[in-house]
């Protein structure tokens, strides 16, 4: 480690001890110093990742409704939801699941004539498989986004998976590329991420450590990518199965794993662990996601800031096997997860989401970026009409939630530079429960400019900033805030922008910005020089 990423480290950690231990007074002002010739790890854009699974309505409704459907769509897949995640830049999309991708056999889902089977995991549905691999690759298409494919581990095996991906990615005359081509696409496909099982210590088949590995290792070895373009450059990144926790289950597993790889023969490789963490409180989820009051609220943030020291716990694991960080650690299921809606069925996870969703997506994405030089990979739960959902669908109708709203507003972060900042945090008290009042992440863009996320976690108090900046003449600072009357406010179809947001801009005084925070707000202002 260099001087320059060494001081980096150190800044982060004293930022990190302000945070917990400097308490203010609600209504004193808060200040923040950011020095912008400071840089750390790149923000890897794919972070902010989205996860879809054949679960409830997150595919069909919400993704698919068929081309002969009079909701508008480009071949069955609906336009109003395309544009809705074009616009916050979605970077990967990992499918087709969860507990479902070892249940999944991906040929159901090619060709014109498709296999019915039941949904065992969610609801025991019935599972048409009109939206397979052409389907899943084609909605990448449309948004921008790239491939994440989880294979069947679990009640697959190793040549099904390896004849999967030379389907996907052959350029030569195969008796499978023949077939892709006949199904509708001649040219082989991307494939940026291939998620090698999904808990495997759980509903992916309960496996000790040592029998994942074994099966790690022969996935890892025949499961190939042989698309042209991607045997140098754009190689895919194969993801193990990771921890799902913080317990000793789970601390082991990662040691196992990760000993393994350290010793590792030239025949496999990994370039990721995964690791799952749901925002619960208690199983099974009880806590109401609409109607619920400020206790509740700061129940659920203080265990979804537990995402940190569980980061640093697995992340101090893989330092002893990987001090070079080679291998990303991909938090690839996380986010809220509340008691189903009454009258929903149970199976298919359906929640509302409110501005406190909105703050708790900020705060984990505040967290991962503070751990970019190891977190490079994210995927949230679940992308449209399931658990923390960025859209929710009826029929035709969409409405965007306000967890939505903060991955638009933090989009310029993708691909971004960590400029550290050092802050005394305060604290907002409730009960039994303290927290950090306030929470913030700067980054640096390939062009230069400086962005800045504040999140006001206080419920009841505005807060006002001053930030300090060096290295950077400011001319201006402007961007957008997010907040509403309720921690429980929502954004329904019949009231579309209760929870919105509004144009905010900052007052500059020579190399210092003044700028009040509303109580339970998010916060992203560009400086421009």
């Amino acid at each position: 480690m260099g001087q320059p990423a060494l001081l980096v480290q150190c800044l982060l950690a004293i930022h990190f001890a302000l945070i917990v231990t400097a308490p203010v007074v609600a209504q004193e002002k808060i200040e923040l110093r950011i020095d912008v010739s400071t840089t750390g790890a790149k923000i890897d854009r794919n972070i902010f990742g989205q996860f879809a699974e054949h679960l409830g309505h997150g595919v069909y409704q919400g993704i698919w409704v068929g081309p002969n459907s009079k909701i508008p769509n480009t071949r069955g897949i609906r336009n109003d939801v395309v544009a809705a995640l074009k616009a916050i830049k979605v970077p990967n999309v990992r499918w087709p699941g969860g507990c479902f991708a070892d249940e999944y056999h991906w040929r159901k889902g090619i060709g014109p004539q498709r296999v019915e089977t039941l949904n065992p995991n969610w609801g025991g549905v019935i599972e048409p498989n009109s939206f397979g691999t052409h389907e899943f690759m084609d909605f990448l298409d449309q948004i921008g986004a790239a491939a994440f494919i989880s294979v069947n581990v679990g009640s697959g095996t190793p040549q099904e998976a390896a004849e999967w991906l030379e389907y996907l990615t052959t350029a030569q005359p195969t008796t499978l590329s023949t077939e892709r081509a006949a199904n509708g696409h001649s040219a082989p496909y991307k494939i940026a991420y291939l998620g090698i099982g999904n808990e495997s210590w759980d509903c992916g088949g309960n496996m000790t450590p040592d029998y994942y590995l074994s099966q790690l290792k022969i996935y890892s070895r025949f499961v190939r990518n042989f698309n042209p373009t991607q045997q140098t450059k754009e190689q895919m990144l194969k993801i193990a199965v990771g921890p799902g926790g913080g317990e000793a289950r789970w601390t082991e597993w990662t040691e196992a794993v990760m000993k393994a790889w350290q010793n590792r023969q030239w025949s496999w490789d990994i370039n990721g662990l995964s690791l799952h963490n749901y925002t619960v409180v208690r199983w099974p989820p009880a806590f109401k996601s609409v109607g619920f009051g400020e206790t509740e609220y700061s129940q659920i943030l203080k265990s979804t800031l537990e995402m940190d020291n569980l980061i640093n716990k697995h992340s101090a694991i893989m330092d002893k096997y990987d001090p070079e960080k080679k291998i990303a650690l991909a938090v690839d299921e996380w986010g809220a997860w509340y008691a189903p809606l009454p009258g929903s069925n149970p199976g298919f996870l359906v929640q509302q989401n409110s501005l406190r969703d909105a703050i708790l997506a900020a705060l984990n994405l505040n967290i991962f970026a503070r751990h970019a030089d190891r977190v490079r990979i994210a995927n949230i739960a679940q992308m449209i009409n399931v658990l923390q959902a960025m859209i929710m669908t009826d029929k035709g109708q969409m409405v965007l939630t306000p967890t939505y709203h903060v991955f638009k507003m933090y989009a310029p972060f993708q691909d971004s530079y960590v400029v550290p900042v050092l802050f005394n945090a305060g604290t907002y008290t409730h009960g039994d429960i303290t927290l950090p009042r306030l929470d913030a992440i700067a980054g640096k863009d390939t062009a230069g400019k400086l962005w800045l996320g504040i999140t006001n976690v206080d419920p009841n108090q505005a807060v006002e900033v001053e930030i300090s900046l060096t290295g950077i003449n400011a001319k201006s600072a402007t961007g957008e805030t997010l907040t509403a009357p309720k921690v429980d406010s929502v954004n329904t179809f019949n009231s579309p922008n209760t929870v919105t947001t509004k144009s905010v801009s900052a007052k500059i005084q020579g190399r210092k910005l003044a700028l009040r925070l509303e109580p339970k707000s998010v916060t992203v202002i560009s400086v421009e020089q």
